[in-house]
């Protein structure tokens, strides 16, 4: 495997991690205040982990982060307008 199959691997068992940590609290918990610690601790632990291998895309010069900046804003702004995530009242 080189390198960038390696990377490509790796992040995408990460993403699947994190999926896995989502649906879980998807199935426990109604709000965010009601999330445990327990879980709580594993989204961290699996969001950083995801994060780590953004950063390592980009020291690789899949992309840059300036080009995920700019999408994370196009994607913010198709969110604001169809989803709650934005709305005044959580």
């Amino acid at each position: 495997m080189n390198k960038l199959q390696e990377l490509m691997a790796i992040s995408a068992e990460e993403c699947g991690e994190l999926t896995q940590a989502c649906i879980k609290v998807i199935r426990k918990f109604e709000t965010v205040d009601q999330v445990s610690d327990e879980r709580r601790a594993k989204l961290i632990e699996e969001a950083g982990d995801v994060a780590c291998m953004l950063e390592l895309m980009v020291e690789h010069g899949l992309f840059t982060e300036e080009e995920i900046r700019n999408r994370i804003e196009v994607k913010r702004e198709k969110l604001k307008k169809w989803s709650k995530l934005f709305d005044e009242n959580p």
